[in-house]
């Protein structure tokens, strides 16, 4: 079991910066991959991806729609993986959720949801 908890999030307004944190603990090292996700203002079910990082080599992946403005990083030590997000627009609010792709005992791929934070953005 792997558990998450997010931090960070809050109200900044269009253009400014924030950074949200995931620290991961308990089967760590099953982890392979960690995203950060966007749940949307109003919606329940849709949640978007907006960054991944690989565990093994720390590759970084983004959406299209925050390349250049948004950079996944980790800290080992620490078991946390953080999202920068500059120059935010109102389109980028939403709760920003955690994700952890995992591998259980038996070998089954699992994932791993944090309860997420909320990122609001001012126009």
């Amino acid at each position: 079991q792997v558990q998450l908890v997010e931090s960070g999030g809050g109200l900044v307004q269009a253009g400014g910066s924030l950074r949200v944190s995931c620290g991961a603990s308990g089967e760590t090292r099953s982890i392979s991959a960690m995203r950060w996700y966007r749940q949307p203002p109003g919606s329940e079910e849709e949640r978007d991806v907006v960054a991944t990082i690989g565990s093994a080599d720390g590759a970084a992946t983004y959406a299209d729609s925050v390349k250049g403005r948004f950079t996944i990083f980790r800290d080992n030590d620490k078991n946390t993986v953080y999202l920068q997000m500059n120059r935010l627009t109102p389109k980028d609010a939403g709760v920003y959720i955690c994700n952890a792709r995992g591998r259980t005992s038996w070998g089954a791929s699992v994932d791993y949801w944090g309860p997420g934070t909320q990122v609001t953005v001012s126009s």
